[in-house]
């Protein structure tokens, strides 16, 4: 594998500043793509030796477990950014809020809402990822994937069955290697300031000071997951080093030594206290990782 140009092998290595939970698991190889020929090659080679391969995007979203025998893979060199008149064009590695402020800018608007989303472009358009009643896909026209048999695809938002916090792009072993979004024209000042306002609601109401993954639970239809959980009265349940958090009730931080099993614990027992009192059945937005 170090013969391959455009990426870099670290193997033994701690995930933990790898996953926004801060939990701290461990990869038998790391793998650390600067180019798309180099990610290709890459995943040539770990199919033919049939290693476990997993796409890292920010970690933002996770949960993993203490150890994967396999390669991580994160595409930290794919990021880079083009702007066409309203038209913006990214790789699939490219953070949400590095598009975000490249659209702004450019006086663009319509991405505001991912200033703070803390993950990839690709991982993001995998999930429908969004805010304040907007998603990534009211604004993509078309986007690109790398296939199981790592052909280059390219398809319109049309081809692709998404809707709240979920497309069937899930269902496949795709790798989305970019995105095109068609953008209003805007005005920087007024978008900024936009930007600050949510900033200062975010700081007001959400534990940013404490590790976490986001949002837990999908907001039922006409309700929020947040105002259940804190009505079950789970408002700072913790187990072991997970805690329900007491500032905003569809957060799980990482109190202190949480371990993924601690935040898996406390999903279900949250999952299931809602149940029993409201008869709601709520939809886990994290992602659980199974390395088995």
């Amino acid at each position: 594998m170090n013969n391959i140009k455009g990426i870099k092998v670290l193997e033994n290595v701690s995930l933990k500043n790898y996953n926004s939970y801060r939990l701290d698991g461990q990869a038998k190889y790391l793998i650390l793509v600067e180019t798309l020929d180099g990610l290709i090659e890459t995943l040539k080679y770990v199919q033919n030796k049939k290693i476990k391969y997993f796409i890292l995007g920010a970690g933002s979203n996770i949960i993993i477990d203490e150890y994967f025998d396999g390669a991580m893979i994160k595409l930290v060199g794919l990021n880079k950014i083009t702007v066409l008149n309203n038209m913006i064009t990214c790789e699939g590695g490219t953070m949400m809020g590095a598009l975000a402020s490249e659209a702004v800018n450019n006086n663009l608007t319509g991405l505001e809402w991912a200033i703070n989303i803390p993950g990839t472009v690709g991982g993001s358009l995998v999930g429908n990822a969004g805010a304040y009643n907007k998603d990534i896909f009211d604004n993509l026209i078309s986007f690109k994937v790398l296939t199981e048999d790592l052909q280059i695809k390219e398809l319109k938002k049309e081809d692709v069955k998404y809707s709240y916090r979920y497309t069937d792009l899930k269902n496949k072993s795709w790798i989305v290697i970019e995105a095109s979004f068609k953008l209003d024209e805007g005005n920087k000042d007024k978008s900024m300031e936009l930007i600050l306002d949510r900033k200062r609601r975010r700081l007001a109401t959400q534990p940013l000071d404490m590790p976490s993954a986001g949002s837990v639970f999908r907001n039922p239809l006409n309700d929020h997951a947040g105002r259940l959980i804190e009505d079950a009265g789970l408002k700072g349940k913790r187990i072991g080093g997970a805690m329900v958090s007491d500032k905003h009730a569809n957060f799980i931080v990482n109190a202190g030594g949480a371990t993924s099993n601690d935040i898996k614990n406390l999903i279900k027992l949250v999952h299931q206290q809602v149940k029993e009192k409201f008869d709601v059945d709520l939809i886990l937005e994290q992602e659980i990782v199974d390395w088995k």
